[in-house]
């Protein structure tokens, strides 16, 4: 049985995007359903208007606000760890909602955040707003093409979307966001061959480089992650460039979409601590992390009517021939306690 439709997650890299994380007041639950159960209204009234500029938006919630809006937690919704290094900290901050708004024009995606926001005044406020571009070929403010290694097709869904290891929550997904700060003037100090090694891959024409050649500390080599089965566990980067030259600000803010967070905060363990500990991502010593939250993303059909689709995946996984615990449960592990 096909599961819920997922939100626009595996959407291509488009010429413009907005990130809007917000905080949300005690006592607006309600106003908060009703603006998920209206985004994808809100999100046809400006994109209708210009349908090639391909306007999307993906709406995630994060652990304590979805506690408080509905009853059952997805199993790998948590607050945001703090991953602390020896000389790099992954920080955590302040989240409750995600809006990750992407169109080949950055009007649409203005407009429609202008509308979200407009719905959250007076109860909820933003604590982070990047603009971001598309830069050239896909590369980043380094100088790097970013995301060369996302998964495409029946691999990506599978690396994004859960199924039936949490059928309540299928056709959702986890994100993670972090806005990172670059010193490009010690960055672009480096010899070219230099940041090669930091990154894992040719500059000019994105060529990983061999095993042989690829340093321990490179940013490749200890963001790839492989299971205890031999496979590799991916997920999707949907990140920007953005930045302001009049103040000096230039960056990249990271976006990855996976079934499972632990592989994204695994990646991050690597990066910060090091593998082994110590052996941290070379590219922190010029990108500093000044945020850090995760969401998780639920279906389309859930931001519409969550009681319907809730419904829904409690009478689908009630079939038969779907396995059930000894104790009589689905084995939705939807009950998490607060971390």
């Amino acid at each position: 049985m096909q599961g819920p439709d997922p939100q626009p997650v595996l959407t291509p890299i488009t010429a413009a995007a907005i990130f809007l994380v917000l905080t949300v007041d005690a006592g607006a639950e309600d106003a908060i359903r009703e603006l998920l159960a209206d985004l994808s209204g809100l999100k046809r009234s400006v994109g209708f208007r210009v349908p090639e500029a391909e306007l999307t938006c993906i709406a995630g919630v994060g652990a304590l606000l979805w506690d408080r809006l509905f009853e059952r937690r997805p199993a790998g919704l948590h607050p945001f760890p703090q991953v602390t290094g020896a000389r790099h900290v992954a920080v955590s901050t302040a989240g409750d909602l995600l809006f990750h708004i992407r169109a080949h024009r950055f009007d649409m995606c203005f407009e429609l955040a202008q509308l979200l926001t407009a719905r959250l005044e007076g109860i909820g406020r933003v604590v982070d707003e990047v603009h971001g571009f598309k830069s050239f070929d896909e590369r980043d403010l380094l100088g790097f093409v970013d995301g060369t290694e996302n998964p495409e097709g029946s691999t990506a869904q599978a690396s994004v979307l859960i199924g039936e290891e949490d059928p309540l929550f299928a056709g959702g997904s986890y994100v993670i966001v972090q806005k990172y700060l670059h010193d490009l003037a010690a960055w672009n100090a480096l010899a070219t061959e230099q940041q090669e090694a930091a990154i894992g891959r040719r500059k000019l024409n994105d060529v990983e480089l061999p095993d042989d050649q690829k340093p321990a500390n490179s940013h490749v080599a200890l963001n790839t992650i492989i299971d205890d089965d031999g496979r590799q566990r991916q997920i999707v980067r949907a990140n920007m460039p953005f930045g302001s030259v009049g103040s000096g600000e230039f960056g990249t803010y990271f976006i990855g979409y996976a079934r499972d967070p632990d592989v994204t905060e695994q990646m991050l363990r690597n990066m910060f601590i090091g593998d082994p500990p110590g052996n941290h991502d070379r590219v922190l010593d010029f990108s500093t992390a000044v945020t850090g939250n995760l969401f998780f993303v639920p279906s389309a059909a859930f931001l519409d009517d969550p009681a319907e689709a809730m419904r829904a995946a409690e009478e689908s996984a009630a079939e038969p021939g779907r396995a059930a615990q000894s104790d009589g449960s689905l084995g939705i592990g939807g009950l998490r306690p607060l971390t």
